[in-house]
């Protein structure tokens, strides 16, 4: 396997399975998730780690997170979502992830993959993620930026001429309302939110805060305000727990 690199050959691999995400998900899933295991890598052992992944969905990140070597458990409040894929697997919750059903400190591995964006209270929900971390744990915390090109998933790019618009037009134009509508199961979340937060919140060191699917020559533009929210595409915020 080619080792893991934030470079250009790698952002186009996965806008390459990107592009199928609503036709063939398990083609992009899979491959995001093969990818989440070699950036977990690059900040902790997953090899005998326990991993929470919120918002789990149908299995993807299970198959490639057991396969690192992790013990996995997964939530999602949506069990249409987690039996998409066929059956639910063992170590499945269902719960809020504003409201983990987990005691302090409970795993090694906190992750969520594009989830941030699909609660009410995105930043309560990376709080609760800090907090069954344990010590010199690791929360990986990855959304989809509003102002970016998939802001409005499936109603983008309309959403740039706001939420309730593109949802409506998506409705019009299709009979039915979009699997994500804005302001019940989608909200804008801003770059400018997470700074703010990795700058507020007390419980761990910010390691990373780049752009998720970027090459790492574009990094730079994290530091300019505007530029930030729509070339960020999909946030990624890495810390560790004290």
């Amino acid at each position: 396997m080619r080792p893991w690199a934030a470079d250009l050959r790698r952002s186009l691999t996965l806008f390459g399975h990107f592009r199928h995400e609503q036709d063939d998900p398990r083609r992009f899933y899979s491959a995001l998730a093969e990818d989440s295991i070699g950036q977990v890598g690059r900040y902790t052992d997953l090899a005998g780690a326990s991993v929470l992944d919120v918002g789990g969905g149908p299995g993807y990140f299970r198959r490639a997170f057991e396969a690192a070597g992790a013990t996995y458990w997964a939530l999602d409040a949506d069990v249409g979502e987690l039996s998409a894929a066929g059956e639910v697997g063992p170590g499945t919750v269902i719960g809020d992830g504003m409201r983990l059903p987990f005691r302090d400190e409970a795993v090694d591995v906190c992750y969520s993959s594009n989830v941030l964006e699909h609660v009410s209270q995105p930043w309560v929900m990376a709080d609760e993620m800090l907090r069954v971390i344990r010590p010199g744990g690791i929360a990986f915390i990855s959304c989809t930026v509003w102002w970016g090109p998939w802001g409005g998933h499936e109603t983008a790019p309309w959403h740039y001429l706001g939420g309730r618009r593109a949802r409506a037009r998506y409705r019009r134009r299709n009979g039915h309302e979009p699997k994500n509508k804005y302001g019940e199961s989608l909200f804008p979340i801003l770059v400018r939110d997470g700074l703010r937060w990795s700058r507020e919140q007390r419980a761990g060191e910010v390691l990373d805060m780049v752009p998720r699917y970027n090459p790492r020559w574009t990094y730079g533009l994290m530091r300019i305000p505007v530029v930030r929210e729509i070339a960020t595409w999909n946030l990624l915020i890495v810390v560790r727990k004290r």
